[in-house]
C-alpha cells in the first residue's frame, strides 16, 4: 500500500480508520507508514478526509473531539509505560483545580530519557498500586494524585485540589447531585509519609497541614488562604442555631466580633429551588444571636479582586469593634 493509491475502492482510507478505532479514536503516524503509507501522502489523505492533528506524530479519526482525554489516550497510546498524573489525573478523577489541566504523565522508566510529544514527563518511581485504570487510560489514584500536587504544584493550587477530593462537591452538569469524597486526610498524609526523600516533600507536608476537608469550593479554598495571608483566622463551618432551633453553618466565622462572611462558589444557585433556599438561609443566618453583620463575596471576588475582599473584611470587623465600645 502506498500513500497515493486507494485504487478508489476506500481499502487505504479504512484501514487507517479501523487502526483508530482498535485505539479509541486514535492513530499514530509511525503506524501507518510502517504499513507503506509515504508520510506526505498520509498527511494529505488524513486532512482531505477531515482527520484532526493531536499533536506531532498523533491524529484523531474524523468526527472524534480532541478533549483532555483523547490528548492522553493519544500520549498513551504511543509511550505505553506512561501514568497520566498530576492535573491531568486530578481533571478525571473530578477533582477541581485553579487552571485548566495540562496533559501531564510519570513515567516508572527514571535512567531512560525520551521525547514526550504532547504532554509534560514527571519522572518519579510509582507502584501499581498507585495506579488505576480509566476507561483505556492508566491513570494515578487521587491519593497519589494529591501527593504528586502536594510536592509539585503551587500551594493554591495543591489545596485547592486536596480540599476538593477530600469533600463532597457538585457533578459538573448535574446541579442536583454531589459526588462523595475522594479520599481522607490520613490517607494522603499516610501516603506522603511513605515517600521519604521525595523532592519537595517538606512543603507538601506543609501545606498538607493547612488542608481542611469542611471546604465547599474552590472559592472557599481560596478566600480562607487569603484571609490565613492577611492575619485573619476565622472559624470555618461553625456550627449555629437560630431562634427557632435551625442549625446553620456559615463558611467563615469571626465569633468574638459576629461577623460572618460568605462565599458563593462557581456552581452559585444552579437551579430556582436552590436560590430560594440561599436566600432564606441568609436570613436565617442574620438571626442567630452569635451574628451581628454578614458578608458576602463572590467566586470573582475571591480569585480577581482579594485585596477588596480583605479590606471589607478588615473594614467590617473594625466597625464592630467600635460599635461594641460605643454601645459600652
Amino acid at each position: 500500500m502506498t500513500g497515493d493509491k486507494d485504487n478508489g475502492d476506500g481499502g487505504a482510507k479504512g484501514d487507517l480508520r479501523v487502526m483508530a478505532a482498535a485505539q479509541g479514536g486514535v492513530l499514530l503516524t509511525c503506524q501507518a507508514t510502517s504499513r507503506g503509507w509515504d508520510e506526505n501522502g498520509l498527511r494529505y489523505r488524513l486532512r482531505k478526509d477531515g482527520w484532526t492533528r493531536i499533536h506531532r506524530g498523533a491524529w484523531a479519526e474524523p468526527g472524534r473531539a480532541v478533549d483532555l482525554g483523547l490528548r492522553l489516550l493519544a500520549v498513551q497510546t504511543a509511550r505505553p509505560g506512561v501514568v497520566a498524573s498530576h492535573t491531568s489525573a486530578a481533571a478525571l478523577h473530578g477533582i477541581e483545580l485553579l487552571d485548566a489541566p495540562a496533559v501531564e504523565f510519570t513515567s516508572q522508566d527514571l535512567g531512560r530519557r525520551f521525547l514526550l510529544h504532547g504532554g509534560v514527563l514527571h519522572r518519579i518511581p510509582f507502584g501499581e498500586a498507585d495506579v488505576v485504570q480509566f476507561a483505556r487510560l492508566r491513570v494515578t489514584t487521587v491519593c497519589r494524585t494529591a501527593v504528586d500536587l502536594l510536592c509539585a504544584a503551587s500551594r493554591d493550587m495543591a489545596l485547592l485540589a486536596v480540599e476538593s477530593a477530600l469533600s463532597e462537591r457538585p457533578v459538573p452538569g448535574h446541579p442536583q447531585a454531589r459526588r462523595p469524597a475522594l479520599v481522607h486526610l490520613a490517607e494522603i498524609a499516610a501516603a506522603l509519609r511513605a515517600a521519604p526523600g521525595r523532592r519537595g516533600q517538606a512543603r507538601a507536608s506543609r501545606h498538607l497541614a493547612f488542608a481542611d476537608a469542611r471546604s465547599g469550593s474552590p472559592a472557599e479554598t481560596i478566600a480562607r488562604l487569603r484571609m490565613h495571608d492577611a492575619g485573619l483566622y476565622p472559624e470555618l463551618q461553625a456550627r449555629l442555631t437560630t431562634a427557632d432551633g435551625r442549625r446553620l453553618r456559615p463558611d467563615f466565622l469571626f465569633r468574638a466580633e459576629g461577623l460572618a462572611v460568605e462565599i458563593e462558589g462557581y456552581r452559585w444557585h444552579g437551579t430556582r429551588q436552590a436560590h430560594t433556599e440561599d436566600v432564606r438561609r441568609f436570613n436565617a443566618l442574620g438571626g442567630c444571636r452569635e451574628i451581628r453583620r454578614i458578608l458576602r463575596f463572590t467566586a470573582a471576588d475571591v480569585f480577581h479582586r482579594p485585596e477588596w475582599m480583605i479590606a471589607s473584611v478588615r473594614s467590617a470587623l473594625a466597625g464592630l469593634v467600635s460599635g461594641e465600645k460605643r454601645a459600652r
